[in-house]
């Protein structure tokens, strides 16, 4: 089996970055439209897929746990855990939460080795700047 070595900074950055990207599908399944996901808004609540927006509503809101348990099959749960994430802090958390990974991840790559090569200076900024796209994009 091929493996490929990767620098250890490289990982905390394609890990971090990966988990800032996820997180921020998560809210835009919640905040976005249908056109500019792709795909239809609620995509993951309807698929019976609790997210972190909706896990951190549950740590507010514990009487949601229940809704959750009971599943998405019905329209009205949906609603309500809607309703719950209306009133918690579930979305601002998650784009907290990518923004720190977001962070780390530009960390990693600030943190590898010095180069005066005008490439790998380039190539960095790419990776860091691509990384603060993650947390501004809208789809």
């Amino acid at each position: 089996m091929f493996r490929l070595a990767l620098h250890p900074h490289i990982y905390t950055f394609t890990t971090d970055r990966g988990l800032a990207f996820q997180l921020i599908d998560d809210v835009l399944d919640f905040t976005g439209t249908s056109a500019s996901l792709g795909k239809g808004s609620l995509s993951d609540i309807r698929h019976g897929i609790v997210t972190a927006p909706i896990l951190f509503a549950m740590e507010e809101f514990p009487q949601l746990h229940a809704v959750v348990y009971q599943g998405f099959d019905n329209p009205e749960n949906i609603d309500i855990a809607l309703e719950y994430l209306g009133k918690s802090h579930g979305i601002q958390r998650t784009r907290e939460l990518a923004m720190k990974h977001a962070n780390l991840a530009a960390a990693a790559i600030d943190s590898l080795p010095e180069s005066n090569d005008d490439r790998v200076i380039k190539s960095r900024r790419a990776l860091v700047e691509l990384t603060q796209r993650v947390i501004t994009r809208n789809k």
